[in-house]
């Protein structure tokens, strides 16, 4: 299977029919899953952990959006099988694995997936991020990499560009500020030059790197898509780029 890194999106990216299209678009062109190991922005817990292996409510984890937004649902199926693979890629006792098993998908898992498997019928197992810290997160990847091999599509779920200050709802998709266009389009060619040292120290490397993620979340699923990926990362290619809200839409593929 390939591995993806893809920005999510808020809530209304439902509305957006362009991105919602795209979305649609690229997982019609991917294999079919057996199942998804998505790991969001949005979840980070120390030893990692997995979400619920049933179906379970959604985590609504957003503030202040109209109410139809809170009643979107996603009963996609658990993945018990899968969260045993996970554990024993990662190794316990040597990365301890815990369990949340009420916690659902939050809205970096299922905002995404419901443009792209609409019909909630693939199992779908969320991963948190125990650190931010990229090198351990790209060797989180690597354990994760033979998940590839049984049919799972291994996707990290962030934003390429996510400074909220910034963000300018209802700009078009072409404007975006200096800051966020820069960034962009240094991590592109940092991409295409498959050189994962400078994306590592893309705090230091990237120009207005600290501008474009104030908090490197948003950016730290990528580490995750680079260490499942190690062995292909001359196949990466952009399949969406652009703006939303000014900030890089900009979405991956390896494989």
């Amino acid at each position: 299977m390939p591995v993806l890194y893809l920005s999510h999106g808020a809530p209304p990216l439902a509305d957006d029919a362009l991105w919602t299209g795209q979305l649609a678009e690229w997982a019609a062109a991917l294999p079919r899953p057996r199942a998804i190991l998505m790991v969001s922005a949005h979840w980070e817990s120390a030893p990692v952990t997995l979400s619920a292996t049933r179906t379970v409510p959604l985590v609504y984890d957003f503030w202040g959006f109209p109410e139809h937004y809170y009643q979107v649902t996603y009963p996609a199926p658990g993945a018990p099988q899968l969260a045993e693979q996970v554990r024993g890629l990662l190794g316990a006792p040597v990365t301890p694995v815990r369990d949340a098993p009420q916690r659902g998908l939050d809205h970096g898992a299922y905002v995404p997936l419901v443009e792209m498997y609409p019909d909630a019928d693939v199992p779908v197992l969320q991963l948190s991020m125990p650190t931010l810290e990229p090198a351990g997160l790209m060797r989180l990847g690597r354990r994760l990499a033979p998940l590839r091999d049984a049919g799972v599509l291994v996707v990290g779920s962030g934003f390429f560009t996510h400074n909220l200050r910034g963000l300018t709802w209802g700009s078009g998709p072409d404007e975006a500020p200096g800051w966020s266009r820069e960034f962009d389009a240094w991590g592109r060619e940092a991409l295409e030059r498959g050189d994962v040292d400078a994306l590592l120290d893309f705090t230091h490397k990237a120009p207005g790197g600290l501008i474009a993620h104030p908090r490197s979340e948003h950016f730290a699923p990528l580490f995750v898509a680079l260490g499942a990926a190690e062995s292909e990362l001359d196949t990466q290619r952009s399949v969406i780029d652009g703006f939303w809200g000014g900030l890089a839409k900009r979405s991956v593929q390896f494989g």
